[in-house]
């Protein structure tokens, strides 16, 4: 196995490829949304973990090139925040990166899936609320508010991974949340990890007075479930 990284430009954003070169055939191909910072190397260190296991990863870009933030910036969510006032703008471009996805040579368009971390789990539910032909989505310590127009039939499975002390997304999201995918007929779970807060698998977090603070059970435990998660729907 020869996981390399490759940069895909498209329409003026840069996502980064991240496959296994020494594959032959086609395989599952996995979106992974970032949080509020964009594209990173965090980002593309966890699509090699991914890849790893035998799928091809797009690390997408919804900001736009050369759109990133750090958290010592005045403003980290300079480039999120116009998305989450306009989400009919956020479902175009999370459609547009997984149609780059399935253009991949390397992934089967047929099986595609998306993860996504804080904002970035806000995309993958809003991906799976546009209807889009994903098999399933997995969620990490996300944003669960649902957009303000009807959404279409949701076919994607989701796992939410969810800490529950979370200030962003605190129970009534939480429960909203479930009362939403229920009502859309929808194949979903929660797992909620007690004592954890927003971010457990950002290791670069350290603010617990905050609510965000990384958890390495959560962390290693989420992974474990998405693991699981992704295993049935591609197995």
């Amino acid at each position: 196995m020869t996981i390399t990284r490759r940069i895909i430009l498209h329409d003026g954003f840069e996502s980064m490829a991240v496959v296994d070169a020494a594959s032959a055939a086609p395989a599952p191909g996995i979106l992974l949304f970032p949080n509020i910072l964009g594209t990173k190397e965090a980002d593309f260190a966890y699509a090699e973990k991914v890849a790893a296991l035998g799928y091809a990863v797009l690390v997408a870009d919804v900001f736009g090139q050369g759109k990133r933030t750090s958290r010592s910036d005045a403003n980290p969510g300079l480039y999120m925040d116009p998305l989450n006032a306009d989400r009919a703008l956020l479902r175009d471009r999370v459609n547009a990166a997984h149609a780059v996805l399935k253009a991949m040579p390397e992934v089967d368009a047929a099986r595609t899936a998306a993860i996504g971390f804080c904002f970035g789990g806000r995309c993958v539910l809003d991906l799976a609320r546009s209807g889009a032909d994903i098999a399933g989505g997995v969620s990490f310590h996300g944003v669960y508010q649902a957009p303000p127009f009807p959404n279409a039939p949701i076919t994607a499975k989701l796992l939410i991974c969810h800490g529950w002390e979370d200030p962003i997304a605190p129970a009534e999201a939480t429960v909203a949340l479930a009362k939403e995918l229920t009502e859309a007929g929808c194949d979903w779970q929660i797992h909620a990890y007690g004592h954890t807060g927003h971010a457990f698998t950002d290791h670069e977090v350290n603010m617990p007075d905050k609510g965000l603070a990384y958890s390495p059970d959560a962390d290693r435990r989420s992974f474990r479930s998405a693991v699981d998660f992704l295993g049935d729907l591609f197995g």
